[in-house]
């Protein structure tokens, strides 16, 4: 389960830096995307992952206990994925909030894989 967990969260990582780059294109060409062409397939396929991860590692977190991570981290994040997998795409979304969910995100995410990584 650890190794599958390691790689969804490396994933999960991927697509929070694919979030960055989305939002920076944004904000310079000033456009977004079309929603159902391309805003809602990838935000559903990101989705799809952090369910998918989100389910594993609460399973996980009960068996393995961590002072450092918790259950409701599991939950914020998941929420922070997905408005971030929406928000990325919209040249209008806040700076300092999505700047600030992005990195949250990071940081946890990387604290698991120190954590799988020992």
């Amino acid at each position: 389960m650890s190794k599958e967990i390691l790689d969804l969260t490396k994933k999960l990582l991927n697509y929070n830096r694919l979030f960055m780059n989305y939002f920076e294109e944004a904000r310079e060409t000033g456009t977004s995307h079309d929603f159902h062409e391309v805003i809602k397939p990838f935000a559903n396929e990101v989705k799809k992952v952090a369910q998918e991860w989100g389910i594993l590692m609460k399973s996980w977190l009960v068996i393995n206990p961590h002072k450092h991570l918790h259950l409701k981290q599991i939950d914020t994040t998941l929420d922070h994925i997905d408005q971030l997998s929406i928000q990325a795409f919209f040249p209008k979304t806040s700076r300092s909030r999505f700047l600030n969910a992005n990195r949250t995100v990071e940081f946890f995410l990387l604290e698991i894989v120190k954590e799988l990584e020992k």
